[in-house]
């Protein structure tokens, strides 16, 4: 049985938390989607000019304009073919947070080369990262961003350092409470950090041919260039 994450991180795969083992295999082979539900502990923004960029993203479901404590979240991992035939998994966040949820999407295809995952962020994936997956030592699932682009109709172009993000995301499981663990820090290399979240939470796991993929939660438009 593959998935995409198996594919790229290859035998470095068993490294791997069999929990996190088990999350990462979701795909259309498994047959499985996982949904987690849980708490961000807390949700930060770096400095005030960072905001009004936040706002605009978020008309688009891309990062958060919110900060808080304390927010229940879901998770919703769900693996689909996308208009292109590209074997796609949903990572679609809801914040929730009082009087409004927020989200942040993404869905993940495999690079043609196989060697890292294309994230396309948001409902009409006009950005797309590079992301380069690391098994760490304790088990834990490392994924730093590489170069991020932006499409829109015929423009594609490289998003430059001076306005771009850097993305790192550590995903563990935690035997002792029982749940994920994730901490998500973006930050720009001239400015400092921008956005990030921690919390943790429990995964529930789903037969996709029994679940389906529910409406809303595939992009508005999706982009086959890599």
């Amino acid at each position: 049985m593959t998935s995409i994450f198996r594919t790229v991180l290859g035998a470095d795969f068993e490294r791997l938390h069999p929990q996190l083992r088990r999350r990462f295999s979701v795909g259309l082979d498994s047959g499985e989607a996982c949904v987690g539900y849980g708490v961000m502990d807390r949700i930060w923004h770096g400095r005030g000019f960072v905001k009004p960029f936040l706002a605009v993203g978020a008309t688009r479901h891309i990062l958060v304009p919110r900060t808080g404590r304390n927010v229940p979240f879901t998770i919703e991992n769900v693996p689909y073919a996308d208009t292109f035939g590209r074997e796609t998994v949903s990572f679609v966040r809801t914040f929730h947070f009082p009087g409004r949820a927020r989200r942040f999407d993404a869905q993940m295809v495999l690079a043609p080369e196989g060697d890292r995952v294309l994230d396309y962020l948001g409902t009409h994936q006009h950005l797309a990262s590079d992301l380069h997956l690391t098994a760490e030592p304790d088990g834990s699932l490392l994924i730093r961003s590489g170069e991020h682009r932006f499409r829109e109709g015929p423009v594609d172009v490289r998003v430059p350092d001076l306005v771009g993000g850097d993305a790192e995301v550590r995903e563990s499981y935690d035997d002792a409470a029982g749940c994920f663990r994730v901490r998500v820090r973006v930050a720009n290399r001239y400015v400092g950090p921008l956005f990030g979240y921690e919390g943790r939470f429990r995964a529930a796991y789903r037969d996709v041919r029994e679940c389906g993929v529910r409406p809303g939660l595939r992009p508005v438009r999706e982009e086959v260039r890599a």
